[in-house]
């Protein structure tokens, strides 16, 4: 076969993902439009795979449309473009917190859920994937991810305060948002890099400047309007779900909305580490968590205090302190991992089996338990001096730049 044939046989096969993940996005808003509403247990599926096939067109759009946009407006432009599947539902919950307070708990249900998805099985399928098809038995970052490190880190540490708090105010709002602000700010001023576009996105890059151009947009546009038509019934279908079905709700919203969401971001990575990209792949995966744990976590009280008309914190009850303390210590465990910028198969495996295992455990003891646990390795960790030293670096390196 020529090689032409082959890169033909490519393009179509790229335009066929298009396509799905197009149809997979339209069927709902044709759904929606035509007035039609699916029987239980199926109500959350259409806008769900709605959101899916919506989520693989944002991503495609966002990685072309670095090819036009300057660095320094890209930067916080397509950071939120990227991550609106994963916000659409947990502002939506956290809206309608402000008017019906039963509504409080799914937000925070679906905001550590994504985060903890992220980090214990997000960054650990990367490695597993690299050594599964390359035998790697370990990534390397470089200096580079110094920001996303050190922004996560801070975010982390402020974090904790949450749990003991109880509520989340406009205040944190103000401080996690600083913080992406100032993340976004720092990325632009780093050196313009020539973007590694593969796949679909590499399929609009290709295309003349107009046409680029005109296709991200329509991409954007078309993404955001099935998001926005699919937020509301997937979140209520889940709802819906786990009362016909007899599970409880809070679990459904905890993982079943961010797998939904978030697993675009999983396969880009997934199949980068296959390509030997490992690390490009599990920098994206950073860059994820630093949008959720920053942005994501900023958006809420604003949203729930728009909705109420009122400055009011929105509170936490005792599961949710749990699980937020829970989300922080593990997001500490990652951290302090990456510090050294390596990250081996036996930290992988530390994240993923740690992640796994609270997952059979729904009682609070348990939750305290792991998140003890997550502390105490942290702590082991950070007092290893050669680890103390790789922090300190990172932080040198991000104030000097």
């Amino acid at each position: 076969m020529s090689h032409r044939h082959r890169e033909k046989n490519t393009d179509d096969r790229h335009w066929l993902f298009f396509a799905v993940a197009g149809a997979a996005a339209l069927q709902w808003v044709v759904l929606r439009m035509a007035g039609y509403h699916p029987p239980q247990p199926w109500t959350a599926f259409p806008p769900g795979v709605c959101i899916l096939g919506a989520a693989f067109l944002l991503a495609w759009a966002a990685e072309a449309a670095e090819m036009d946009l300057p660095q320094n407006v890209s930067i916080g432009i397509l950071a939120l473009i990227a991550v609106l599947p994963e916000y659409a539902v947990d502002i939506y919950f956290a809206w309608s917190a402000g008017q019906d307070p039963s509504y409080t708990s799914y937000a925070t249900a679906n905001m550590t859920g994504a985060n903890r998805l992220l980090i214990g099985l997000g960054w650990p399928a990367v490695l597993l994937a690299c050594w599964w098809g390359r035998g790697m038995r370990e990534i390397r970052l470089s200096e580079n991810n110094a920001l996303e490190l050190v922004t996560l880190l801070l975010a982390t540490l402020y974090s904790f305060f949450l749990p003991f708090k109880a509520n989340l105010s406009v205040f944190d709002s103000a401080v996690f948002m600083a913080l992406f602000a100032f993340y976004a700010y720092c990325s632009s001023r780093a050196p313009v890099e020539e973007p590694e576009l593969e796949g679909p996105a590499l399929l609009i890059a290709n295309l003349p400047k107009t046409s680029r151009r005109l296709a991200v947009g329509a991409l954007f546009l078309f993404s955001a309007l099935a998001i926005f038509l699919s937020a509301e019934p997937f979140a209520e279908g889940i709802l819906e779900a786990g009362r016909h079905l007899g599970i409880e709700e809070f679990l459904l919203v905890q993982w079943l909305a961010p797998l939904a969401s978030e697993s675009p971001e999983f396969i880009i990575a997934i199949l980068l580490a296959l390509k030997g990209k490992p690390a490009v792949g599990l920098r994206a995966l950073v860059s994820s968590k630093v949008n959720q744990w920053t942005l994501l976590v900023g958006t809420l009280p604003a949203a729930y205090s728009l909705s109420a008309a009122s400055l009011s914190p929105m509170p936490l009850d005792a599961r949710q302190v749990e699980e937020i303390f829970l989300t922080s210590a593990q997001s500490l465990f990652g951290m302090v991992v990456l510090m050294n910028l390596r990250f081996s198969l036996a930290e992988a495996l530390s994240l993923l089996v740690l992640f796994a295992a609270q997952l059979f455990f729904p009682q609070a003891s348990v939750r305290y338990f792991f998140a003890g646990l997550y502390l105490l390795i942290s702590l082991a960790l950070i007092l290893q001096g050669a680890r103390r030293a790789s922090i300190s670096g990172l932080f040198s390196k991000v104030l000097k730049s």
